[in-house]
């Protein structure tokens, strides 16, 4: 079991990751600093003087409806991408006490200092995903928008480059055994190329070979100290051996 395609569109668009927005009908795209709150609505922090500002003036038009567009960045050399995801909606400006709250929010995934300047240099507009979809190499999937909305977003994947660093520059033996087991391989080095809370993504076999797997964790992690535990038993064996109240994963 993997990520559900909804869950992949809010992991893209929760702000870790860089955005364009499209507009319909203007000039663009356009660079923009993003995040998402609880409801999986989009929030958008445009400097005042800015031509998206303009662009997103309203004026007598009403609300502008947008595209915002999130590229995945793999986290490693050969790892396969998550895709591509696209969310629209119409973009309104907020003020007062709903621009705060939208600050506060934003704050939860990038605490920028330039939160402090909302209603000076800097304005929050939002808008409720009223389309989604998920582009990946030979497919193009229309996300629900009420599956969308009751996603979440992966946990871990704001950690997960630091995570495989990790395993790769300090646990390199262990783990390879540990696939080696799990994958029922004689050679080669296999590797974790990517990771998610449902489990690992590994890469086996000869140069230019792309075979891939899934290991599936027992559950699906809640954070990056609960994967800890769980992989603990991977990475020291022996310890995990003399404690009989520790299961060994997988």
């Amino acid at each position: 079991m993997g990520p559900s395609p909804a869950e992949i569109v809010r992991t893209l668009v929760a702000g870790r990751l860089p955005g364009l927005v499209h507009l319909a009908h203007r000039p663009g795209p356009h660079h923009v600093r993003h995040a998402t709150d609880a409801e999986g609505r989009v929030l958008l922090l445009v400097p005042v003087v800015s031509d998206l500002a303009a662009e997103l003036d309203p004026g007598t038009a009403g609300d502008v409806a947008v595209v915002l567009d999130v590229l995945d960045l793999p986290p490693a050399a050969g790892a396969p991408s998550l895709g591509r995801a696209w969310v629209s909606g119409w973009a309104a400006p907020l003020t007062g006490a709903e621009a705060r709250d939208a600050a506060a929010e934003f704050a939860a995934v990038d605490p920028s200092g330039d939160l402090l300047d909302v209603g000076t240099r800097f304005r929050m507009h939002r808008f409720e995903v009223v389309e989604a979809r998920l582009e990946g190499a030979d497919a193009v999937r229309r996300i629900d928008p009420t599956g969308y909305a009751v996603a979440t977003p992966d946990p871990l994947h704001p950690v997960e480059a630091a995570l495989l660093a990790d395993l790769a520059d300090h646990h390199e033996p262990e783990v390879t055994a540990y696939l080696r087991r799990r994958l029922d391989l004689t050679g080669g080095r296999p590797r974790v190329v990517r990771l998610d809370r449902y489990g690992l993504v590994v890469a086996y076999g000869g140069p230019g070979d792309r075979r891939r797997a899934r290991l599936p964790f027992p559950h699906p992690v809640a954070d990056p100290a609960e994967l800890s535990r769980l992989l603990h038993p991977m990475l020291c064996p022996r310890a995990a051996a003399a404690r009989p109240d520790v299961t060994p994963a997988g």
